[in-house]
């Protein structure tokens, strides 16, 4: 077929092949446009039956002009050739976009909303699909999304349609037939009964389900087994097998997939419904039943102003064990602290971070003389909710915290179990010399360069001689060793020392998921993965909403080549903090690892590429954002973009082997080979000698043969 002409149609290629036949893409000529020809097979173009069934039902799916139904054109025969003519949608099939962890909430329903609203309008027109599945959703290069293959598409025997009841009733599979695709059918299809409208819900359902998880909930190693479990197996829940999933979408998808077609929903308009409705909440964060909350950085209001470091300080250890409450939202210190700066009112802060309340205060310090002002704003209607003045010396900074942290859970009305109350109490160091140099250090941790890094140990290590006993700042101390080890200077005497500050860390606090974050992270940059695993895992059971440990377990898998694994943890990461940049990019890479086409991965990297812009805007010279940033804008076709936030990057520290590095990345990206190699070279001579991460980033992948890049491996030695 492929060079024929078919009356004014040229075919250019085969696009695939099912039960009614071939599906050709072609070129209208007369129109000058691209169509897709579906060519009924030779033994049902010779049954004058199935033939006229064939056109009657065509002109029957043709009348629903449907936005998300693709368009048939119109049915002809040239030379004894029965054909269709349909639009011809260019993208990709939703089975080749679902990650193997399942999709984010937002992403599913952009693609779940116009499907359910092309099944309200084809039921309505008494038109039954019968083979919906990912392979048979298109999402086309804006976004749109079109239900393809009415192939085995009937209609209704109780909707008067294009000919009356009785035509209606002559479909072109007869009962008792099976057809459709094993793993979406429904009980009744797999058993050859009647499959009405609520057979269309029920594979609908299927498809939720996998996009939600990454899983099908109906398997088997053949397609016998598959059809004992749609019949028989009750799946798990949606949330059971991704818990970030919010429980009345697994409640939604569940219905569908009831094995009695009366527990389902009735109409795909009630379907729609349900969706809309949940859609509509998710998005409305007021409409949250749980309280949710910020916490901005007190502003300084000392005389020096020389103060910001323990401003933040306090900021965040009150973010720290208020997010340990479970039945209370806390956004994270980088998107609170990041929006703090933006001049935007109180009440627009709260609306963009996605809560219902912010707290926000001042500090001034002089000598030991400490006045800390803190008030508690309802987003809705600006009003106070609490506040409150202390006027102490600085040994009562723990206590003030405390009776923060008791107002605020008192005020929103949450209830702590005892375990909660606790861990809100629990206060790392009573030496407030100590904590004054641990907050410092903290400061100049988040700087994240080798100078910040070296400052920042000196911060840690003047805290442990005040308070020996102070866990937390001999566990900053280890990270800030694996963290010039991964970025700056990898030497052997960093991984050392980060094992050895991590070990202390944890013998002196063994329920701290920091220390064990930090040992694990110390285990991870030492090459002792198995080990880094355990440490991870404790972590993670002991503080679940601790993004550090699913974003660095997630590398360490990564370092590995364990991409499977690696994808579930990013996806765990960047669902504790949603508005993080570098945990959906390590996805990606993950995902590609795992064989994944670029293509398929874009809605990830344009989640990067918003994030980084909404950090840049108020924080424009971070280079860690530019240069992340720069990767995800030039992988989904932003090239301009990427090089221009890439330079950025390289211009506010050109010595630091880290940025050096990854502009390195986003140069490899962009084609800029011999510049990208350039400046690896100028990393691995300032001291980046991470050579494990080198030999997997798949943003190098370019220049793996490259005689210079090879040379660059070998010399690590």
């Amino acid at each position: 077929m492929i060079g024929e002409t078919l009356s004014r149609y040229k075919v250019l290629d085969k696009l695939g092949e099912g039960g009614m036949g071939a599906v050709y893409l072609a070129e209208d000529t007369s129109l000058g446009r691209k169509v897709a020809l579906k060519v009924l097979s030779d033994e049902l173009a010779a049954d004058p039956e199935h033939l006229e069934r064939f056109e009657r039902e065509a002109k029957a799916i043709a009348a629903i002009e449907h936005p998300n139904i693709v368009t048939i054109y119109s049915v002809e025969e040239v030379d004894g050739l029965h054909f269709l003519t349909m639009g011809y949608v260019e993208g990709r099939p939703v089975a080749e976009v679902i990650p193997s962890t399942g999709m984010r909430v937002d992403e599913l329903l952009r693609i779940a909303l116009p499907l359910v609203e092309a099944l309200v309008a084809a039921h309505g027109r008494g038109i039954v699909h019968r083979d919906l599945k990912p392979a048979n959703v298109m999402v086309a290069g804006d976004g749109s999304v079109k239900i393809l293959d009415f192939g085995l598409a009937k209609l209704r025997p109780d909707i008067d349609a294009e000919g009356g009841e009785e035509a209606a009733t002559q479909t072109l599979t007869q009962h008792g037939q099976v057809m459709g695709t094993v793993p979406y059918m429904s009980p009744e299809q797999v058993q050859g009964r009647r499959a009405d409208h609520r057979s269309d819900i029920f594979s609908l359902g299927v498809m939720l389900y996998e996009m939600a998880t990454g899983e099908r909930p109906f398997r088997g190693e053949t397609s016998a087994d598959t059809i004992s479990s749609i019949l028989r197996d009750q799946p798990d829940s949606v949330t059971q097998v991704r818990v970030e999933v919010p429980s009345e979408l697994s409640r939604v998808i569940a219905r569908c997939l009831e094995k009695e077609p009366h527990r389902r929903y009735q109409s795909a308009s009630d379907f729609h419904r349900d969706l809309a409705e949940f859609q509509k909440r998710a998005e409305e964060p007021a409409a949250e039943t749980s309280p949710s909350m910020a916490v901005l950085p007190f502003v300084d209001m000392s005389p020096q102003k020389d103060q910001d470091y323990f401003c933040e300080g306090i900021a965040e250890e009150l973010i720290n064990g208020l997010a340990r409450i479970q039945n209370l939202r806390v956004a994270s210190r980088t998107s609170s602290f990041q929006i703090a700066g933006s001049g935007l009112d109180i009440r627009e802060i709260g609306r963009k971070l996605g809560v219902k309340t912010v707290l926000e205060g001042s500090v001034r310090k002089a000598g030991e003389q400490l006045r800390i002002t803190a008030q508690l704003v309802n987003v809705e209607d600006g009003y106070r909710l609490w506040t409150e003045r202390y006027d102490r010396t600085m040994k009562d900074v723990f206590a003030i915290q405390d009776e923060i942290a008791e107002s605020i859970v008192e005020a929103l009305r949450v209830t702590l179990s005892p375990q909660e109350r606790r861990a809100l109490q629990n206060v790392a160091t009573r030496n407030v010399q100590a904590y004054d140099f641990y907050l410092r250090g903290r400061k100049f941790f988040y700087q994240m360069t080798g100078r910040s890094f070296e400052f920042a140990r000196q911060m840690y290590r003047r805290a442990i001689e005040v308070d020996p006993q102070y866990a937390l700042a001999y566990a900053g101390l280890a990270d800030c060793h694996s963290f010039s080890y991964t970025y700056m200077d990898s030497t052997r005497e960093h991984q050392e020392k980060a094992l050895e500050a991590s070990e202390k860390a944890l013998a002196l606090d063994p329920g701290s998921a920091e220390a064990h974050a930090s040992r694990a992270l110390a285990f991870s940059v030492a090459g002792e993965h198995d080990e880094a695993r355990a440490e991870f895992e404790k972590a993670i059971e002991l503080d679940p909403k601790l993004f550090e440990a699913w974003y660095f377990y997630g590398r360490d898998c990564l370092v590995q080549g364990e991409y499977s694994r690696a994808a579930e943890l990013f996806e765990k990461a960047s669902a504790v903090r949603p508005e993080d940049y570098q945990a959906p990019l390590f996805l990606s890479q993950a995902l590609q690892g795992m064989g994944k086409p670029l293509e398929e991965l874009h809605y990830l990297l344009r989640r990067v590429v918003d994030n980084v812009a909404a950090h840049i805007e108020t924080n424009p010279d971070d280079p860690r954002a530019l240069y992340l940033g720069a990767c995800a804008a030039i992988q989904t076709g932003q090239r301009e973009r990427g090089i221009t936030w890439a330079r950025r990057a390289l211009a506010s520290d050109p010595e630091e082997p880290n940025v050096l590095y990854n502009v390195a990345c986003a140069l490899a990206l962009a084609g800029e080979a011999e510049e990208s190699i350039e400046l690896l070279e100028r990393a691995v001579g300032a001291g980046f000698r991470y050579k494990a991460w080198l030999e997997k980033d798949s943003t190098l992948e370019s220049l793996r043969d490259h005689p210079r890049f090879q040379a660059l491996l070998d010399s690590m030695e």
